[in-house]
């Protein structure tokens, strides 16, 4: 029996999640449904049609009956960011910031450069599943839009910003890919003030005002892979702005130039705003952060009710008290590691 323990992985904080509230989120999110797939990979299958249409000769027709099969794979492509990148140059920000690595220590947050600890290693496990979920897997379809995610909670308090921060540092390091933290909480918005950052236009003054240099609303932080965008002026329009043809263009800019962006979305508490539902028709990946021993059960079901516009919906269980016998992370690296 010894030899069996072992073997036996210690679940994630996604897994017991899902556990603990009786959700299976693979199984209840159809995350290949070609009927639910955004409008954008869509359009490109109509464009592919025309080349199709002509069959000047039997053969020819033949030949091209089979090219539907190899072309059915885009719209299972993660976004079609990879064209609009070669369309445009990348946005660059013209605002730069430097992360308060004490104000995010005295949190218990993830500090870049410091040694490994339980919360960094916690989050390597969330965005390893994350980043499975849009660049694919064996057995896994690819996220179409998965690679932007919100981050979001039932109620306020419930540690969404915590995670979106934490999420977005862990993923900042990554060598593939660059991270831009956008804020849109723009009620109460707390991104900013968590990394130690200066205020400034961000996204509702992109939104409202398509002449604004879109550079201007973005922070290059003094981590390379990290760029944030603050909530902006708040608006009281704001739900009707995010709802918008114009935030799905905004975000495809804020692709343009970087095939290996991850967009990581802090959304505000799905009972208390409406602005979080318009939000989950954005994005590929929705992460339901979940307060142990305080979200109720009937509230996260009503908030993952209402964001049914995104099909791919995890939990990730925040504020977890371990035993003294259970996993402890970051001991194995002693104090030379570093996050």
């Amino acid at each position: 029996m010894n030899e069996h323990r072992p073997v036996k992985r210690q679940p994630s904080l996604l897994e017991r999640a899902a556990d603990l509230f009786g959700i299976d989120p693979a199984a209840g999110a159809p995350t290949i449904d070609v009927s639910g797939l955004p409008p954008e990979p869509e359009k490109k299958a109509k464009k592919a049609e025309p080349v199709v249409e002509p069959e000047p000769a039997p053969e020819a027709a033949s030949a091209v009956a089979a090219e539907p099969v190899v072309e059915a794979a885009p719209t299972v492509k993660p976004s079609p960011r990879k064209e609009v990148a070669r369309a445009a140059p990348a946005v660059v920000p013209t605002r730069q910031g430097t992360i308060d690595r004490d104000r995010l220590a005295a949190r218990g947050m993830i500090v870049p450069g410091a040694p490994v600890t339980g919360i960094s290693e916690e989050y390597r496990i969330v965005k390893r599943e994350i980043i499975r979920n849009f660049t694919g897997a064996p057995g896994r379809p690819v996220l179409p839009r998965g690679h932007r995610v919100l981050i979001a909670s039932a109620n306020p308090g419930e540690g969404k910003t915590f995670s979106a921060v934490n999420l977005a540092l862990s993923l900042a390091v990554e060598a593939d890919h660059d991270v831009l933290l956008i804020d849109a909480d723009i009620a109460k918005p707390s991104v900013l003030e968590a990394l130690g950052l200066d205020d400034g236009p961000g996204l509702m003054d992109a939104l409202a005002d398509p002449h604004l240099p879109l550079g201007d609303c973005l922070i290059q932080t003094d981590i390379a892979g990290l760029k944030v965008m603050p909530a902006g002026t708040q608006h009281m329009h704001d739900t009707e702005l995010l709802a918008s043809a114009r935030t799905e263009a905004l975000l495809a800019q804020l692709e343009a130039g970087a095939p290996g962006r991850i967009l990581i979305l802090d959304s505000p508490p799905v009972l208390a705003a409406s602005p979080a539902a318009v939000l989950a028709g954005h994005v590929g990946q929705l992460i339901m952060v979940v307060r142990a021993d305080e979200t109720l059960e009937s509230s996260l079901r009503d908030a993952i009710g209402l964001m049914g516009a995104c099909l791919h919906i995890q939990l990730l269980l925040n504020g977890v008290k371990y035993s003294p016998g259970g996993r402890r992370f970051g001991t194995y690296y002693g104090q030379g590691g570093a996050s």
